[in-house]
């Protein structure tokens, strides 16, 4: 057996300043090292001990020239606070990242002193929260205790509360990415239909981020050229023209709120865009619909919050991506402990996938099968660690 050569270290990560903001310089200097490895001989090590004067003329030539990749060896992990939740989703449908959240689940939405949440957004909110409880602890108050009722609570009353609201996120992408995005947003600003209260508002919050990662000392205007013309992911327009289609691959079309949105393109591995409505239209959680009179009242309470655009207003979605994705998508999301709107539509999209193979007859139809049984404790290959117990979890019929 021959001997194991491979060997692995780890590369300094410095680029931090006592003052807490970026070293660039000292960032683009490691970047235009690791531009001479795919031609030097002797590897990086020769090359960290090189001329700086070769170095730099390195980073000036990979900067000109479009060639980037090089810089996204140098990551940056940011702390982000009171970013508006939408423009966090503007950050998040770009798949090169990491990122960590604060839930509006397990935290209740409090209106402080200077707060970005309206008034009547948080009485709507706190009327709502006490409904929900209710509700869920009337008809599900044998499976779930007082703790998991208030987070379902608070889950399906943030519907009502901005999507403008601020949060909070740790937010880990490239020195490249960063750059990238600024560009795009840049794009985005300068094309901003001002008539559009939503736009001029997300482009403000745009300004903001902006001018907090200037202060950062992240940006580097050789990164944000946008020779490609890029822009960013999140809109789409006449999603309604796209085409359904299922096999190896799939795009399909939905209706979903803001809220689900945030959660279903965190499948970094599948694609979505949304479209904005242009006549309102609102999410209204499964657990009032029995009562067709409080139906009625979510939707009016909605309505008067529209200027705000709450979470739980609904936008057209298109969703791309491969099978296998799609059902790694199924076994997280068809569960007892995933956000209910999102499991019904992916319940939705699967049992329409399934159809289509069907119809045609499509060597996948056999597979797909497998997964049409119920939650994803019941499929073939899938371990459950922890069971829920709760049976209209498992059969996807839960209202909450």
């Amino acid at each position: 057996m021959k001997k194991n050569n491979v060997k692995v270290d780890i590369l300094p990560n410095y680029f931090l300043k006592k003052d807490g903001t970026f070293d660039k310089e000292k960032a683009l200097r490691f970047s235009g090292k690791i531009a001479g490895v795919c031609y030097d001989k002797e590897g990086f090590a020769h090359i960290d001990k090189e001329d700086e004067q070769k170095t730099m003329r390195r980073v000036d030539r990979t900067l000109n020239s479009g060639h980037h990749s090089v810089y996204d060896h140098v990551t940056i992990s940011f702390n982000i606070q009171n970013i508006p939740k939408i423009l966090a989703m503007v950050l998040n449908n770009e798949h090169q990242y990491a990122t960590s959240e604060k839930s509006a689940r397990y935290t209740p939405v409090i209106r402080e002193e200077d707060s970005f949440i309206t008034e009547d957004e948080e009485i709507l909110y706190n009327k709502w929260l006490d409904i929900f409880k209710k509700k869920i602890k009337s008809k599900y108050g044998y499976h779930y205790n007082d703790n998991q009722i208030q987070k379902l609570a608070q889950e399906n009353a943030r519907y009502l509360v901005s999507v403008f609201m601020p949060t909070q996120m740790i937010y880990s992408t490239s020195f490249r990415q960063i750059n990238y995005l600024v560009a795009w947003m840049k794009d985005y600003i300068k094309n901003v239909n001002k008539d559009i209260d939503f736009e001029k508002k997300l482009k403000t919050s745009m300004e903001y981020l902006i001018l907090g990662l200037k202060e950062a000392n992240v940006l580097e205007e050789g990164l944000m050229q946008n020779e490609k013309k890029q822009k960013l992911s999140l809109f789409c327009k006449d999603i309604d023209k796209k085409q359904e289609h299922f096999s190896e691959i799939y795009l399909t079309t939905y209706k979903g709120s803001y809220a689900q949105y945030a959660q279903a393109h965190r499948h970094r591995t599948l694609s979505y865009q949304l479209e904005i409505l242009n006549k309102k239209e609102y999410y209204v959680p499964p657990i009032i619909l029995d009562e067709p009179y409080l139906v009625k009242e979510w939707l009016k309470d909605m309505e008067t919050l529209k200027k705000v655009t709450p979470q739980g207003e609904l936008v057209n979605i298109v969703e791309s991506g491969t099978y296998n994705n799609f059902i790694l998508k199924c076994k997280e999301r068809l569960c007892t402990a995933a956000q209910l709107e999102i499991a019904c539509q992916t319940k939705m999209t699967l049992e329409k996938y399934k159809l289509a193979l069907e119809k045609a007859n499509h060597y996948l139809a056999s597979d797909i099968k497998e997964y049409s049984k119920g939650a994803r404790c019941t499929f073939k290959d899938f371990t459950c660690h922890q069971d829920c117990g709760f049976k209209e979890g498992k059969t996807l019929e839960r209202k909450i």
